[in-house]
Order: C-alpha cells, then sequence, then structure tokens
C-alpha cells in the first residue's frame, strides 16, 4: 500500500476586508520581532516631525534646504503640500501608519522650483504621539 498522502492545493486565506489592516499590523509587528529590527532607525542627515494633523512641527536645516524653503515656511505646513501630485492615497497611508507605529518606503517630494526628489523614508511614532521620519535622497529628477 503506498503511504503518500493525497496532493492538496495551495490555497489563499481570505479575510474581510475590514480585518485586513489588523491581520497585516500583526503580521509586521511579528516578522521586525523575529528579525531583531528596532523600530527606530539611525539618525540621518534629513529629519522630520509632524504631527496627527501631518503638519511639520520640527524640522532640519538640511530638510529645509533640501526643499528649498526655511523653516518658518515648514513649520506648519502640511507634508501633503509638498508631497508630488499622485504619489499615493495620503490619507489611507497616514491610517495605516497610525496603526502599525513605523512605516519604511519611497516617497516623492517637490522642492520649492518643482524640482521632483525621490526620498526613502523610516518614520517611527513617538511617544508624544508625533512621527518623526529620518529621511535619504535617493534621486532628483527634472
Amino acid at each position: 500500500m503506498d503511504n503518500k498522502k493525497p496532493y492538496t492545493p495551495p490555497c489563499m486565506i481570505q479575510y474581510p476586508a475590514d480585518q485586513l489592516p489588523e491581520y497585516l499590523t500583526r503580521l509586521f509587528k511579528r516578522d521586525l520581532a523575529a528579525l531583531g529590527i528596532e523600530k527606530r532607525p539611525a539618525a540621518s542627515r534629513y529629519t522630520t516631525v509632524i504631527d496627527n494633523d501631518r503638519k511639520y512641527v520640527e524640522v532640519s536645516d538640511s530638510f529645509c534646504e533640501l526643499l528649498g524653503y526655511n523653516s518658518e515656511e515648514l513649520i506648519g505646513k502640511r507634508y501633503d503640500e509638498i508631497t508630488a501630485p499622485k504619489t499615493c492615497d495620503i490619507p489611507a497611508i497616514f491610517n495605516l501608519f497610525e496603526r502599525l507605529g513605523y512605516m519604511q518606503g519611497l516617497w516623492m517630494l517637490v522642492h520649492r522650483t518643482g524640482q521632483r526628489i525621490l526620498i526613502r523614508y523610516e518614520s517611527w511614532l513617538r511617544a508624544d504621539s508625533f512621527i518623526e521620519s529620518n529621511i535619504e535622497v535617493v534621486d532628483r529628477l527634472r
């Protein structure tokens, strides 16, 4: 007699749309812990802090230079205003970030002159509920 088990094809687990963000959050946190990745990245040259309304409350001088503004112009400005149009669904990304407490990825900013700047960011939720980000320039597009 053959002891082989019958073949069972792989299947996708279906989650209702309202449960998917929580499921992804659990997976993300589990993977970070398994890899031993700290949620707070090392300091970088370009740093920002925004509040719950997506407005800048702190910006480094180098970040101001990167975008061609001074700090007084950026403080109080929403980050949506310096994000390239059609970059992504900003409210959806912001809501997902609030659930996760940490995100990293690519983002497209716009310099005062209109030049697009592709950045890599790492952002985390601080104890005071502000969001701090470290930024690295990937490319300056024309």
